[in-house]
């Protein structure tokens, strides 16, 4: 029996902070580390998103140095005990790291980098994918008032730029301005995301097959919810197969959102090439979907802070846009 003293919310949001990284480091070969003014503004402009959110358990993307993200979440003003972002304790090296803040206990944590046994894919001229360019986190939280545990999954999937190829120095080889070039490096990041997501979709399935524990994944996926490689990992279009696919598929937060009369069609997170995308995703188990008999939980609304996208393009901001998510547990 749940304490009548419990929250009976919770919220959950996505954050990518846009190289969030220490004043002074270098994070890019080709971009000038953030000098100790310009730190100060970003740190203080994602404290500030923070506040806005209030979110019970927030993942990020793109975070060089578990300091800054510390320093962010500080700035906030509000209390998370578990702030964490492996890999990148002393600085994250090659591409940067997952995060994880929240208000409630963390049980277990660990990341994932290399694929399941048999999981790897060819990539043309470039040999086999064989682990997750950005380590997925995987938490154990404890939820209030007696309610058992969820599992949260934060993600960053390779992304659609080019995959060009590069010598030893890292420098490209390929011409940039050859359509034909362009294409097969575009295919090379297509197949490397598909193949993250065909591996994630090994760790999902395992987390929730023949199991009532409610399970989030949140996170940039790179893609639209409803493109093939999303659905590779959620398989929530497997339902209208399988009734009994509902226990191991995800649900994209807006589509079972139960508040109706919030649904708005400004809902993009990311602007690519002009182009307005939901990269930035909240996806769930059936626990949290009011329909389902399992049920623990209602989504009610999902809410997306993108006005910033278009206020400048200074560092300091991101350039993606912030997902949020209300749950009323029952």
């Amino acid at each position: 029996m749940a304490n009548g003293n419990a929250p009976a919310t919770l919220v959950l949001a996505t954050c990518n902070a846009l190289n969030l990284a220490n004043p002074g480091r270098l994070f890019y070969a080709n971009q000038e580390p953030f000098g100790a003014d310009e730190y100060a503004r970003k740190v203080e402009w994602l404290g500030a998103m923070l506040r806005r959110l209030n979110a019970d358990i927030v993942a990020f993307q793109e975070v060089w140095d578990e300091a800054a993200l510390r320093d962010a979440v500080a700035a906030s003003g509000l209390r998370y005990p578990q702030v964490a972002a492996p890999g990148a304790e002393q600085g994250a090296t090659g591409t940067p790291r997952v995060g994880l803040a929240t208000r409630w206990p963390v049980l277990q944590l660990r990341s994932h980098q290399a694929f399941e046994a048999r999981q790897g894919v060819m990539i043309p001229e470039l040999g086999e994918h064989r682990a997750f360019e950005r380590p997925v986190l995987e938490a154990l939280v404890e939820m209030p008032g007696g309610r058992g545990t969820l599992r949260v999954l934060v993600v960053h999937l390779k992304s659609k730029r080019p995959k060009f190829l590069q010598n030893e120095a890292g420098e490209v080889i390929e011409d940039r301005d050859d359509p034909a070039i362009v294409a097969r490096a575009t295919l090379r990041s297509l197949v490397m995301r598909a193949a993250e997501c065909a591996a994630l979709r090994v760790l999902v399935h395992a987390r929730l097959a023949n199991t009532r524990e409610p399970l989030v994944l949140m996170g940039d996926l790179n893609d639209g919810p409803h493109a093939v490689t999303t659905q590779m990992v959620a398989a929530t279009q497997a339902i209208a197969f399988d009734r009994a696919a509902r226990d191991t598929a995800l649900f994209h937060a807006p589509d079972v959102q139960s508040d109706a009369a919030i649904r708005r069609d400004v809902a993009y997170s990311h602007v690519y090439q002009g182009w307005p995308e939901v990269l930035d995703q909240i996806w769930v188990s059936e626990e949290f979907v009011a329909a389902s008999r399992f049920a623990i939980g209602d989504l009610r609304r999902v809410e997306y802070f993108n006005d910033h996208l278009h206020e400048g393009r200074e560092r300091f901001r991101s350039d993606h846009g912030l997902a949020r998510a209300l749950v009323l547990l029952r």
